[in-house]
Formats: C-alpha cells, sequence, structure tokens
C-alpha cells in the first residue's frame, strides 16, 4: 500500500500508475510512501530467488511491484520471467543487466580520512548506466510494462505510448534513457541550458529526445528543468523520475541497494555500524538505501551529506529541531529552493531542492541520523582521494558522501565502522 505522508491518503496494491497521491493539486508537496510488510512466498520460490545475482529477482518479493502484479492475478512464475526478459533486453543496451554490486572493505580509505574503524564501499558505478539512478527507475519500468501487459493502461498500441519524460544533468538522465530504449519507450529528457559534452553525447546515442532548459525570467523560483518536466507530465508524459514526489515507485527500487548492502555486511559479520554517509541531492538515494539497511538488519544512523554550495535538506534540519509541526503537513516551512546559484564541483547533487526530504526526515529521525553540509574544499579532496584508495572510477559527484566522512573525521565525530557508497562512473 502506499500512503501520502500530507494528507494520509492511501492507494492500494493493485492501484495502477500511482505516481502521485491523489490529494495532490499541482505543487508536488504530497509524497507516497510504500506501507507493508513481506508477503508470504513459498518456499520452491525462495529456493528459487536466494541466490539470484540479479537484485529484481533475489529482492522481488519485498519490492510493492510484486503486490502490483498478484493482485491481478500473476503468479510467482510469470513475476520472475517478466523482470528477467525485461533485464536482458536492458544487457542488450546498457551491456549488462542488473546485477549484486560489490561491497569491499577499504583499509586505504580509511588510513586516507584518518579513521580508525574500517570503511566499507558500495561500488554502484559497474551498476547500469554506471550508477544507483537505474534501480529507482528500474521499479517504475516494470510497472508499466506489467500494466501494459495486464490491459491497465489507456493506450492499448505500442505506438501510442504516451513519452517518459525525466528532468536531470547527468547520471539519471543516462540511467532514464538507457532503460527507455531497452523498452523501445519514447522519452524527453530535460537538462539544464549549460549541459554538454559526452552526457549529451550519451543521450543522443541512446535516442533520447534532448531539450535544454534556460532560466526563464517569468520562471516560479526553482529548477527551470523540473518546471519544464511538470509541463510535459501535465500535457500526458509519464514521470519517469527519481523523485519521489513525481512518482512514488521511485523509492521502491532504490531499497535493492541496502537490501544487499545488509546481507553483505551481515555476511561479514557486521549488524550495526557507526554511519552511512550518503551523498544527497534530490533526497530519495538517501531515504531507499537507509530503508533497505534497516529492512535488511543492520542500523546504522543516516548521514545526509549535502554541499556548502547547495544545501537545501541541512537548513531544513535546522528547522526542524526548531519545530513542533509536522513536516509533511506544512512543506514549504521546511522545503523551499535553494535561494543562490547552485554551485559544486559535486555537480549532479545542486537540485535546488530536495524533493525526497520528507522520507529523508523519517530515516534521521528512525536511525538517530545528522545531515552535514561538507566545505568545497572537501568535496574537491573527496573526488581525488577517494578513487585512488579505493580503486574505483567515481566522479565527484559519486564521491560527495566520501566529503561528508571527511568533513566529521577532521573533527572526531565517527570513530566507528562506516558505510559510504560510490555512485556515478567519472565519464
Amino acid at each position: 500500500m502506499l500512503r501520502c505522508a500530507a494528507c494520509s491518503r492511501s492507494l492500494d496494491a493493485g492501484q495502477p500508475l500511482p505516481w502521485r497521491c491523489p490529494g495532490e493539486t499541482g505543487d508536488r508537496h504530497h509524497i507516497l510512501l510504500i506501507h507493508r510488510d513481506e508477503p508470504m512466498v513459498s518456499d520452491a520460490t525462495r529456493s528459487a530467488i536466494a541466490n539470484d545475482p540479479n537484485p529484481f529477482v533475489r529482492f522481488a518479493p519485498r519490492l510493492a511491484w510484486w503486490d502490483f502484479v498478484h493482485a491481478h492475478g500473476w503468479t510467482d512464475d510469470q513475476a520472475i520471467g517478466a523482470v528477467k526478459r525485461l533485464d536482458e533486453r536492458v544487457a542488450t543496451v546498457a551491456g549488462t543487466g542488473f546485477r549484486i554490486t560489490p561491497l569491499e572493505e577499504s583499509s586505504s580509505l580509511a588510513d586516507a580520512v584518518g579513521l580508525d574503524g574500517r570503511v566499507f564501499v558500495k561500488n554502484e558505478t559497474g551498476n547500469v548506466a554506471g550508477s544507483h539512478k537505474a534501480r529507482h527507475l528500474f521499479s517504475i519500468l516494470l510497472h508499466l510494462v506489467a500494466a501494459e501487459e495486464s490491459g491497465l493502461v489507456p493506450w492499448r498500441r505500442r505506438e501510442d505510448r504516451p513519452a517518459l519524460a525525466i528532468s536531470s544533468c547527468g547520471n539519471a538522465a543516462i540511467a532514464a534513457s538507457t532503460l527507455a530504449a531497452a523498452a523501445e519507450w519514447p522519452i524527453d529528457v530535460f537538462i539544464p541550458e549549460w549541459a554538454g559534452g559526452v552526457v549529451v553525447e550519451i543521450l543522443d546515442s541512446l535516442g533520447a529526445r534532448v531539450n535544454r532548459c534556460p532560466r526563464r525570467s517569468d520562471d516560479p523560483p526553482g529548477d527551470p528543468t523540473v518546471h519544464r518536466f511538470r509541463e510535459a507530465v501535465a500535457r500526458g508524459s509519464i514521470p519517469f523520475s527519481v523523485q519521489g514526489p513525481e512518482n512514488a515507485l521511485c523509492l521502491d527500487g532504490g531499497r535493492t541497494i541496502g537490501w544487499e548492502a545488509a546481507e553483505q555486511l551481515n555476511a561479514r559479520g557486521v549488524s550495526s555500524l557507526d554511519a552511512v554517509y550518503v551523498q544527497v541531492g534530490g533526497g530519495a538515494f538517501a531515504a531507499s538505501l537507509s530503508r533497505g539497511l534497516a529492512e535488511g538488519g543492520v542500523r546504522a544512523p543516516l548521514v545526509a551529506v549535502q554541499t556548502a554550495g547547495c544545501a537545501p535538506l541541512a537548513r531544513a534540519w535546522r528547522i526542524a529541531h526548531d519545530s513542533t509541526q509536522a513536516w509533511a503537513t506544512d512543506w514549504t516551512r521546511f522545503m523551499w529552493p535553494w535561494e543562490h546559484e547552485p554551485t559544486s564541483l559535486a555537480d549532479g547533487i545542486l537540485d535546488d531542492e530536495t524533493y525526497d526530504w520528507v522520507a529523508d526526515f523519517a530515516q534521521l529521525e528512525s536511525t538517530g541520523g545528522r545531515v552535514v553540509v561538507a566545505a568545497e574544499d572537501d568535496v574537491v579532496l573527496a573526488a581525488s582521494l577517494a578513487p585512488r584508495a579505493a580503486g574505483i572510477p567515481a566522479s565527484p559527484t559519486g564521491t560527495a558522501g566520501v566529503a561528508g566522512l571527511i568533513t566529521e573525521a577532521r573533527g572526531g565525530q565517527v570513530r566507528g565502522d562506516v558505510l559510504v557508497v560510490l555512485s556515478g562512473v567519472k565519464r
């Protein structure tokens, strides 16, 4: 079941195309969060998926998508078969399908940041399209394909499919376009006016329709790519987004990273960490990873890392400590667009707003976490230090979580074992 954190409206498991709260009126100040217990699964199914290398097969019964297809009469075998067929098409386009990604201890990184405890590194750079973003989007695509096959969509022919739409300046756009190409689904990508180089070349090669979005004098505050994306959705496009208020199902697939990290840590005898450091732009990654770890039995305070050049979540968290109001019911008291021109070497997390701040707050509170604003010097240091120490070709955006670890290690605020995720291959 999906329930809105702002107005408590609910959608049941069988609801097709449950992108946004039905009470949402256009401002996106509502957010559907997943509420479910893991369903009963037959011994045969559990045995068949237990060691599967594809996280969307291995953890299929934990996904909200599993409830959706079963509500419409699918069997376990049909559901698992659908994942595998779609994954094969992804692999044809991306060169790899979805696979469990490595988690290793990096003593070199621990030494480099001056930490006495262990640093565990989850490497998402080898994932589909080079980052974790495709995980968020694959759960949406699975739902779309299943709804289409079950006759639960308003179009009847593939050629009548509405376009997918996403706003992004990098990894999310590449992930979305990769999955769209695999499904042979048209996609519009809304990117900043300044974006260019290899990212645009990749989008063009994948057949995406690239829409550059300059800031307009008549625009309301906020990201112009988001404004143009929302206009496309209002015209009928499907929100293929990594922002929960735009499409709640992105928070479903993102949890797979936390579930498999929990398995990997438990296999090493680790059931608790001093912290998990996660870079935060839109916020879906931090919320999903943290929740997945908790559901997998690993206790770890979430440390949400933002840069000094754009830190709307940190601002909201400070306000929340001085407020007794319910967060989601008074959205604009806590979250609004960053007033300054966002700037950082970690340009992939310069979202004007932390769109999934409500989900982040839930994890910050439940895990006893905190928000850290990394100085730009630490962002730059992490970008050069982390790839060398861990041997992983991550981009400055992908190493921004390490910047938060550097900031706190310098201040003596962390001493035990920690987890960081390097996501976003350097292109």
